[in-house]
């Protein structure tokens, strides 16, 4: 035997349903009146909601909802919903409710944070400057190791260019530096360490790692001697005495007139510039050096000739002038005239006309 349905209850508003039996009537069509209500079956029960003025003793789940305040800000997310959830959300903006589901998973779950992905150029530019960092840290630190690292101290000094001066005076001129890192060593620290020693005009370093260092001499030249009572002073062209010697002939060098009051002077300088420049082959043939002013500077050749040099312009040209007229061949003589006497005054003051006589 078939048991019978039971009724289904429907829900609805109260005085918009006549009681089960009753006949409907048209309401009247109002702006406060709500519409009527089509009657329902008998197999149907209908049981009116509870009017918001009566108290309610239970509320639905939603609406609990939808009166508790939100604990937890909802941000919305850039990442698709699925069909469902945008369904849901259509369903909420029309009917003006929240899913009460929706409220609830945010709670849960607590906000969603949009991460937005870092631009390409932005990317660059910072691994750019972790590189530079990277590489600035690098040399520093070999820097430091250089610098302060006592692998590298000086161990050896080597000394290139010097034939006045010896060896042994210039290590000893130059031991401070020994022990210290080479690159500490500085080429002014070298040339204040051979300042005593007047022999050396200048110098320059050159570091051999690991503990080499090469020093390059450059020495001054003596260009004369001066007089002084039976000793003869060798000076170069800043007049710097660079040693002695009791015979003349064997420093081979011409002699300045006046003794060594004379250096410092004008003349003194104009003289040693004219010998600094004047070859080898023709300053082992001088004699002396005289000068009545700067512009007028004489030289006499140990044979007793003199030359007229003048001023200190034009010196290169002057010096080739002066050699090849001293390696002149003598003039022929001509038939039936005598043998000219040679040449005993070479006139250079003016280099591109030259006079003999």
């Amino acid at each position: 035997m078939v048991e019978p349905r039971k009724p289904r209850v429907i829900r609805t508003r109260p005085g918009t349903v006549p009681p089960a039996g009753a006949k409907s009537t048209p309401a009247v069509q109002g702006p406060s009146v709500p519409p009527p209500v089509r009657s329902t079956s008998t197999k149907v029960s209908v049981e009116p909601l509870p009017s918001e003025a009566q108290p309610a003793k239970e509320k639905p789940a939603a609406a609990a909802a939808r009166e508790s305040p939100k604990k937890v800000p909802r941000i919305p997310s850039m990442r698709r919903r699925p069909e469902s959830a945008s369904r849901n959300t259509a369903d909420s903006d029309t009917t003006g409710q929240v899913n009460a589901g929706d409220e609830n998973d945010g709670v849960e779950q607590g906000a969603k944070v949009l991460a937005f992905p870092v631009s390409s150029y932005k990317r660059r530019r910072r691994n750019i400057l972790l590189a530079v960092a990277g590489i600035v840290a690098t040399l520093a630190l070999v820097m430091g190791v250089a610098i302060f690292s006592p692998v590298l101290a000086v161990q050896k000094v080597v000394f290139e260019g010097n034939k006045l001066v010896g060896a042994d005076v210039l290590q000893k001129a130059v031991a401070p530096i020994l022990s210290k890192p080479l690159p500490q060593v500085t080429e002014r620290e070298v040339q204040d360490l051979l300042a005593p020693v007047i022999q050396v005009k200048s110098a320059r370093i050159e570091a051999r790692p690991p503990s080499t260092l090469l020093v390059h001499i450059v020495e001054r030249v003596p260009v004369a001697v001066i007089q002084v009572d039976d000793t003869y002073l060798l000076v170069d062209q800043d007049g710097v005495e660079l040693g002695s010697t009791p015979d003349l002939e064997a420093a081979a060098l011409p002699l300045i007139d006046g003794g060594k009051a004379a250096i410092g002077q004008d003349t003194f300088r104009a003289i040693t510039a004219v010998l600094a420049n004047l070859p080898q082959p023709i300053v082992a043939q001088l004699a002396n050096a005289s000068a009545k002013s700067p512009d007028a500077v004489e030289l006499k050749l140990t044979d007793g000739r003199t030359v007229i040099w003048g001023n200190a312009s034009d010196m290169e040209l002057k010096a080739e002038v002066l050699t090849a007229l001293l390696t002149a061949p003598p003039p022929t003589p001509e038939p039936g005239k005598p043998l000219p006497a040679p040449a005993q005054v070479f006139d250079v003051s003016a280099p591109r006309h030259p006079v003999t006589r």
